[in-house]
């Protein structure tokens, strides 16, 4: 629509200084945190760590069961038929988040309440999450299954959602790179206290609600403790029709959020293939067992995201020391193509134990400059979450077409042809590498 209506614009004339801030922010006009002229010396005293660890919370309630305990519970409930039922699970689950996401960004951008408009979301949101839990814990039926997955999908990614897009609002461009590693760092963190968690119990009740109960616990300690300001301004009506654009954003008018939000559908695609079939490769390479090839991969990735945690922690806070992010983005696209080829042509354990390295490593500077490259090429940084919401699909996507691109390419030749599956994986990570040279108002 944009492109077909005309537009009058009644504001004055900018001033010399005000029209550098223009080509500084890219000709948008930025709220607190993205304009320079009233963006705050520093980030809220304690905000950044208080944001984290919520994170934390959310993404460790969320993974541990979608890594972990889903499976086990899905084979309780399901019997014979688990293999069937688990897909449709995870397929009901994935599509709600990843569409919900940006629909919840959107309806917080809008919000007008005496309490914000990011912390309804993020409180409202992760009780909905551990409510949704909680049916799939007590409840043993397959319809239960589904519905309570659904309903913790869709919670968690409203509060996370909001989560993401209170950043831009409260922090100032030099310390978002800490902001993007940190909340990096929560995503492995999670994933490791979910394993940590699955390994002291065998309880599958305890395995779904002590991650919920952390949520809960970090993510009330951020919202009690947030200051989330009022908007005064009304905002537009929300209807039903303005669904359909929250999925859209014009490249032509954003060159710079297009080129990020492929640069990160590029390297998504890039890292998922060694990630999603480990277990499967290892067997195949090294002929052994699924079980022994599991153990093996256990160890391998608790080891990979602890070191890809510090790696993400470090590398946000050397982004914002140089100011400056695609380096470390190009960085992690070069390594992770040096990282699949070693792994596509590894003859022995220890060969694909150092390309597993290498891939670690990739996969923490991304995580540490990520969200800084999104939060900084925003095309309405007054209303981010939903643009947030439109990048989180560059992770979701990837997620959605591997298992039909990678069933293709394994069957060709003999058949489990991991071989090219991880060359082919290369080729979208030396794109994104490249892509990202393209953003031109991020150094």
């Amino acid at each position: 629509m944009d492109a077909i209506l005309p537009s009058v614009d009644f504001t004055p004339p900018l001033s010399e200084q005000e029209s550098a801030v223009a080509l500084e922010t890219n000709g948008r006009t930025a709220p607190p945190g993205n304009d320079p002229r009233t963006a705050p010396a520093n980030a809220p005293k304690g905000f950044i760590v208080r944001a984290a660890l919520s994170n934390y919370g959310l993404w460790t309630a969320l993974l541990t069961p979608g890594i972990i305990t889903l499976a086990i519970r899905v084979e309780q409930v399901a019997g014979a038929d688990f293999e069937a039922v688990y897909a449709a699970v995870l397929s009901v689950g994935a599509t709600i988040g990843m569409f919900g996401n940006p629909v919840w960004g959107r309806l917080s951008d809008r919000t007008r309440s005496r309490f914000g408009r990011r912390r309804p979301w993020i409180a409202l949101g992760a009780a909905a999450g551990v409510g949704g839990v909680a049916v799939v814990a007590f409840v043993p039926q397959v319809w239960a299954l589904v519905l309570g997955w659904a309903i913790a999908q869709a919670g968690f990614n409203a509060a996370l959602a909001a989560m993401m897009a209170s950043v831009p609002d409260q922090v100032p461009v030099k310390d978002q790179g800490r902001v993007s590693g940190a909340f990096g760092a929560a995503v492995t963190g999670g994933i490791l206290t979910g394993s940590m968690i699955a390994a002291i119990t065998q309880n599958t009740t305890l395995m779904f609600m002590v991650p919920c109960a952390l949520c809960l616990a970090l993510a009330a300690q951020f919202a009690l403790t947030f200051k989330d300001p009022q908007v005064d301004a009304r905002g537009e009506r929300f209807s039903l029709k303005e669904i359909g654009t929250t999925f859209v954003f014009n490249p032509r008018r954003h060159p710079d959020f297009g080129w990020a939000w492929l640069t990160k559908f590029l390297l998504v695609s890039g890292s998922l293939a060694p990630m999603a079939y480990m277990v499967y490769f290892l067997a195949d390479r090294l002929d052994l067992s699924a079980t022994e090839a599991g153990g093996i991969v256990g160890l391998l990735f608790t080891a990979s995201y602890a070191l890809q945690t510090a790696v993400a922690l470090a590398g946000g806070w050397f982004s914002d020391r140089i100011g400056r992010r695609k380096p470390l983005f190009t960085a992690s696209g070069l390594l992770a193509v040096t990282g699949l080829l070693l792994m596509a042509f590894a003859p022995n354990l220890p060969a694909i134990i150092t390309a597993q390295l290498v891939l670690t490593v990739a996969g923490g500077l991304f995580a540490a400059v990520d969200g800084a490259l999104v939060f900084q090429t925003l095309p309405n940084p007054a209303e981010p979450a939903k643009d947030l919401g439109i990048a989180n699909l560059a992770n979701g996507l990837p997620q959605t077409i591997l298992p039909m691109v990678a069933t293709a390419i394994l069957a060709v030749g003999t058949g489990s042809n991991y071989t090219l599956l991880f060359c082919v994986s290369a080729v979208f990570s030396l794109l994104g590498a490249a892509t990202v040279l393209q953003v031109r108002s991020v150094r």
